[in-house]
């Protein structure tokens, strides 16, 4: 009994090494090491941050020269006005704005993207420890943080669980299930009908874009949230949907069987997920994430949904998307005609 175990159980490993399951067990572990040393960074306030500071404002001259005093650690940038900053915040050209808080004398409102977020912590730790070596342990400088992202909570995270689901199609369920009729010879049958690569393709790409839509919509129905700018949300909801159904039906085609299909699919859906979900709690991840295809689709319905943006100003996003699905569509046609794995 104990033999047949064993040799039942040597069988089941060899049976995960070969459909590649048993990468994720080392892929996993590593993976979640370097994202955790990306984003727990213990030195993250004594990086320099980008203040903005109103040159018609008088800001009081204590806090004044202890800022101005401070370049290693903070970064000023004189701005016009209160709405030029506002400007160079939604472009990331600045971490935090610093107002006079008419309502206490003395005092600062800080302006920032998301209240969420690790330059907020930032700016507050240093300017705290600015106050502490000037003044000792007295009233904060910062009275009130002011976020620029409007809404509640559902619309803030809204972005990052739209791509979760657009993603998880796209990485996960497309390519499990082009490698599914690969591995079974279903798609070499139906090659041998009237039905050519093509239409083949093209299903494949309909059918991961509505279940995309699907969810989109329903995530949307659910919480209520519904963006101002609707025609340019929905502009990106189909070009992110055909993005990365494309991009799923070829990762389908460089896997032989459904096991080896899925394990792919969630070492890549990692990777391109994490650095724009958790781009507010890391500065290298925020660095990183302009990178990613992923991104080209989080910012653009993250600045729709909380800053009112349009697709006029989003236009290179939107470019990038359509020219990398059609990059991938492309490349899967080239496969399949190639009879890749079949």
């Amino acid at each position: 009994m104990i033999r047949n175990t064993l040799i039942l159980t040597a069988h089941d490993l060899a049976i995960a090494v070969v459909s590649k399951a048993f990468y994720l067990i080392i892929f996993i572990p590593c993976f979640v090491f370097i994202s955790l040393a990306l984003v727990d960074q213990p030195d993250a306030s004594l990086s320099q941050i980008k203040i903005g500071l109103i040159k018609e404002t008088a800001y009081p001259p204590n806090i004044l020269q202890s800022i101005q005093s401070s370049a290693k650690s903070i970064d000023v940038t004189w701005l016009e006005n209160e709405e030029d900053g506002a400007a160079r915040l939604k472009e990331h050209q600045i971490d935090g704005l610093l107002i006079n808080n008419e309502q206490l004398a003395g005092s600062l409102s800080l302006v920032v993207l998301k209240k969420e977020s690790l330059h907020t912590l930032a700016i507050v730790e240093n300017l705290a420890a600015l106050q502490k070596m000037a003044e000792g342990d007295r009233v904060s400088w910062i009275s009130h943080i002011e976020s620029l992202h409007a809404g509640g909570i559902q619309q803030i995270t809204m972005p990052t669980w739209i791509l979760m689901m657009v993603l998880l199609v796209g990485c996960i369920i497309i390519p499990a299930q082009v490698a599914e009729e690969k591995e079974k010879r279903l798609l070499l049958a139906l090659l041998q009908t009237p039905i050519r690569e093509v239409e083949w393709l093209l299903a494949k790409l309909l059918m991961g874009m509505i279940l995309m839509i699907s969810a989109v919509i329903l995530l949307h129905v659910l919480s209520q949230v519904t963006p101002v700018n609707l025609v340019d949300y929905l502009v990106f909801i189909f070009a992110g949907s055909f993005c990365f159904s494309a991009f799923g039906i070829f990762l389908g085609f460089l896997c032989r069987s459904q096991a080896s299909a899925r394990t792919l699919g969630v070492i890549v859906y990692l990777p391109i997920l994490m650095p724009s979900a958790l781009s507010d709690v890391s500065q290298t991840l925020s660095s990183v994430m302009p990178f990613l295809p992923s991104y080209q689709l989080y910012f653009p319905l993250q600045a729709i949904l909380l800053e009112d943006a349009t697709l006029a100003s989003l236009y290179a996003e939107w470019a990038y998307l359509l020219v990398m699905g059609s990059s991938m569509f492309y490349l899967a046609f080239l496969l399949l005609k190639k009879r890749w794995l079949l």
